[in-house]
């Protein structure tokens, strides 16, 4: 049998490696031993980098060094005929470019090295020599012709095309006979048993009940490259890999991976698969749309911050979807228990309002547009005065644009009012368009709200409106929101049979005309005594 084997795996050029214990290794094609937190991005050097795989290398870096760990990057190359010149490399290039390097690649090095699959098949052919002799294995003779008219078959019947298994039922004796004339069969993983349950971290308990609806599947080439399924196992077993965040299109193989594991006597490590990164139409994107590829963004002059704040932006894995992070921050606030399994839809229209924003912070020009920054760098630009007075500049233009001719009255554009508002609203908006969206309409253009609308939610409308008026009319009184919440919180205590929810929601309609948004004590000092009293007044006389 040991003779067979050898003819199975045709011995690589390091013959020493078979001889070797399945445990993880210390030598070149060793693992790094230990509990320590080590993620990996794997993808196939087939193609340059694009905004998915971007990504996914994202989540698995800014997992790593939230948790003190190791980011490591592995080339799966072993598809051969598919491999793009020229990819390995813009790989890690456009990885260092983004700010994000590994801390183990095929261009640094590290202690579990090597880390391109091609020069790791003995490791391969060591894991295959163990299924085989457990009987977890076995080659096979079928000819492309018969894999061809099973599959045609199958779509005839309008079945899903598997493999019917039929090499794993050989005798020793007719694999003897059969090697004879192909000495280098290909080497299937046999399926069986319940597949293992598992918590993934973001789609909680799953179970693929794969040996029901795949045939066994190739592991080892008859070239003597592994598939995805076996070379993904053994290294992330050898290299020591703690968590696998990959994307969400593995997750119906992690049972078949599972299996493998269990047959192999490993320890799997945890899964988190991550939702797909989708256009914003709902497709997927694609390698064929070309502007979808690192280093067309590079050459265009966007910057990798805006590149990263916007792919974080759009998906989930933090407390709130906010525009402006640096990686710093996207690294303390991710929360992998926050990834949701729903796809993250990406509209790289808005990348030069990324862009732009990033662009005024790190790279300050007198006169320039101060563009969209993000609610943590818009706080910053408001403390300094001179910053201040340029973004009231910017949504005096913003509000003109937005309201033209609707403006009943242009002291809205007064620098002082715009400068209160933008000190009052700086801790709710994201980037200052926020402020001429429809919730924050009141604050330029007085609603329509009829005296009907208000009688509709109490029909105290006069009394509360009139005591309102009442608080407002002290000589030279000097307003704060703490002071507005106060006096609100008696006038509805005064008011036998009337919530105070009541009450907000009436004052709330007659200033903004609408049922929600800032509270109605931040919505008066905004407006200023004298446009409350307008407002109301005008509501009472229709």
């Amino acid at each position: 049998m040991a003779v067979l084997l050898k003819r199975l795996l045709h011995p690589p050029r390091t013959p020493e490696a078979l001889g070797r214990p399945l445990g993880r290794r210390e030598a070149s094609l060793g693992t790094h031993a230990g509990p320590a937190v080590r993620v990996r991005f794997a993808p196939s050097p087939t193609g340059f980098l694009h905004l998915g795989g971007l990504r996914t290398a994202l989540y698995n870096y800014i997992f790593a060094k939230k948790h003190g760990g190791s980011f490591i990057l592995r080339l799966e190359d072993t598809d051969q005929t598919r491999l793009v010149p020229g990819a390995a490399d813009n790989i890690e290039d456009m990885l260092e470019w983004a700010g994000i390097p590994p801390d183990e690649s095929p261009r640094r090095g590290g202690p579990a090295g090597p880390y391109l699959q091609s020069q790791r098949l003995a490791l391969y052919a060591q894991a295959t020599e163990a299924l085989l002799k457990s009987g977890a294995a076995y080659p096979c003779f079928c000819s492309p012709q018969r894999l061809e008219l099973l599959k045609r078959e199958a779509l005839r019947n309008r079945q899903t095309p598997r493999y019917d298994n039929r090499c794993r039922s050989l005798s020793e004796a007719q694999v003897a006979q059969k090697l004879a004339k192909d000495p280098k069969p290909p080497i299937r993983f046999h399926l069986e048993g319940e597949a293992p349950a598992f918590q993934d971290l973001v789609y909680g308990w799953n179970r693929h009940e794969v040996a029901s609806v795949e045939g066994d599947p190739v592991i080892l080439k008859s070239d003597g490259f592994p598939t995805y399924h076996l070379a993904c196992v053994v290294d992330d077993h050898h290299m020591g890999i703690s968590h696998v965040l990959r994307g969400s299109e593995w997750l119906v193989s992690t049972s078949k991976h599972l299996l493998l594991y269990r047959a192999l006597g490993w320890q799997p490590p945890r899964f988190a698969h991550l939702p797909l990164l989708l256009n914003r139409d709902g497709s997927k994107l694609s390698k064929r749309q070309g502007d979808i590829f690192l280093e067309h963004f590079a050459a265009a002059g966007f910057l990798p911050d805006a590149l990263l704040d916007i792919i974080t932006s759009c998906g989930s894995g933090f407390a709130e979807n906010q525009m402006g992070r640096t990686l710093p921050e996207l690294i303390t606030q991710f929360d992998l228990t926050r990834v949701t399994c729903h796809s993250a839809l990406l509209d790289l229209e808005k990348l030069p309002e990324f862009n732009r924003g990033l662009s005024r912070l790190e790279m300050p020009v007198a006169g320039r547009s101060l563009g969209f920054p993000g609610r943590l760098h818009l706080r910053r630009l408001v403390s300094d005065k001179t910053q201040r007075r340029q973004l009231v500049g910017k949504l005096q233009a913003l509000v003109e644009e937005a309201f033209g001719s609707q403006l009943q009255d242009r002291n809205v554009l007064d620098a002082a009012y715009v400068e209160r508002i933008i000190l009052l609203r700086q801790g709710h908006i994201c980037h200052l368009q926020d402020l001429v969206s429809p919730v924050h309409s009141y604050l330029w253009t007085r609603p329509a709200v009829s005296r009907a609308q208000l009688g509709a939610v109490s029909e105290k409308v006069d009394i509360i409106a009139k005591r309102v008026l009442g608080l407002l009319e002290g000589p030279g009184m000097s307003l704060t929101q703490d002071m507005l919440n106060g006096e609100l919180k008696k006038l509805s205590e005064g008011l036998e049979g009337t919530k105070h929810s009541n009450v907000m929601k009436l004052l709330r309609v007659a200033l903004s005309g609408q049922l929600q948004g800032p509270p109605v004590a931040e919505m008066m000092l905004s407006l200023g005594p004298k446009e409350v009293r307008e407002r109301i007044q005008k509501v009472l006389s229709s």
